[in-house]
């Protein structure tokens, strides 16, 4: 028996302890991805019945819309005194139904996707931001001169309100960065929705706001917020989109927005962790010299203002 032929075998007859590790190897792959195509059936088994629970919910309201109307219709038959009131009631009910039934929602995008997504957006800001040298300001100026409402992140601990579109800003008195919020477009499709005017005051103002993260975006589940004389501090649970105090997230984005647009004054903004009641503390400040007081100057300003 030759070498070769000997250390291809063992004492006992069996395979080379080699050979066995890699049939092992190729069992455990096979058996890993089997596992993965179940998992893979297994979320889109969910996702299908995730899809018809909504759709059944919606279908439900549907059906519960139209039987008021039928009942508002019949009541004009029955009650001739109030027929024009009840049959506008029953005209009203069927086409809700008809919208209900038709335009209920068929696609929903996980709450993951979305972090992935804000995520890229957020370490590309902030990227840019460190590289200018800027502040760790965050000022949402309410629309003006320049437009919309805009996130302005100026270079220097005092600075002037920019007078004219960014993205870079080069005025000696306002340099920085003038960008798009990410909280803008929210806004604007919770004032769409909005069945009242938007307050003007903060407490009401801040009620909305809370709301409109709650129920219709979804965006957490509990928003609390907080009124003193000269800032809102929202108590934030459950953020769909997780870490609220990377740049511009989202919530913190759509409360800081929303309160600049409400009051029409700028605001600015700072994020913390919570004390345990909450997972986050969204302090929005519109006294905006107090708000400068109460941040510490970075280096970034400290050397500004020794020049």
């Amino acid at each position: 028996m030759s070498t070769t032929d000997y250390n291809r075998e063992t004492t006992d007859g069996s395979r080379p302890a080699e050979e066995s590790d890699v049939q092992r190897t190729t069992e455990d792959r096979v058996e890993l991805a089997a596992r993965i195509e179940l998992l893979e059936a297994e979320n889109r088994r969910l996702r299908s019945t995730y899809a018809r629970v909504r759709h059944a919910q919606y279908r439900k309201r549907a059906l519960g819309l139209f039987a008021i109307s039928i009942v508002a219709v019949g009541g004009g038959l029955i009650f001739p005194a109030h027929r024009d009131v009840l049959f506008a009631l029953g005209a009203t009910g069927a086409f809700g139904a008809v919208l209900t039934y038709y335009l209920s929602p068929g696609a929903f995008v996980a709450a993951d996707v979305g972090e992935r997504i804000y995520a890229a957006l957020a370490s590309n800001q902030a990227a840019l931001a460190g590289e200018l040298g800027l502040s760790e300001t965050r000022l949402y100026v309410p629309a003006h001169a320049i437009g919309d409402c805009r996130l302005f992140v100026p270079r220097y601990h005092d600075y002037e309100l920019p007078t004219h579109e960014g993205p870079i800003v080069t005025d000696e008195d306002a340099r920085g960065l003038v960008l798009e919020p990410t909280g803008g477009r929210l806004f604007e499709a919770f004032q769409q929705a909005l069945t009242t005017d938007l307050s003007r005051t903060p407490s009401p103002l801040a009620a909305q706001l809370a709301d409109g993260l709650v129920e219709q975006f979804e965006l957490a589940d509990g928003v609390d917020p907080q009124v003193d004389p000269s800032q809102v501090t929202f108590a934030v649970t459950d953020s769909a989109v997780r870490d609220l105090d990377r740049f511009d997230h989202p919530v913190a984005s759509f409360l800081a927005v929303g309160m600049a647009t409400g009051l029409e004054q700028p605001v600015d903004l700072t994020v913390t962790r919570g004390d345990g009641r909450a997972d986050w503390l969204v302090t929005c400040r519109w006294d905006i010299e107090t708000a400068l007081e109460s941040r510490t100057i970075g280096p970034t300003d400290a050397t500004a203002a020794e020049t």
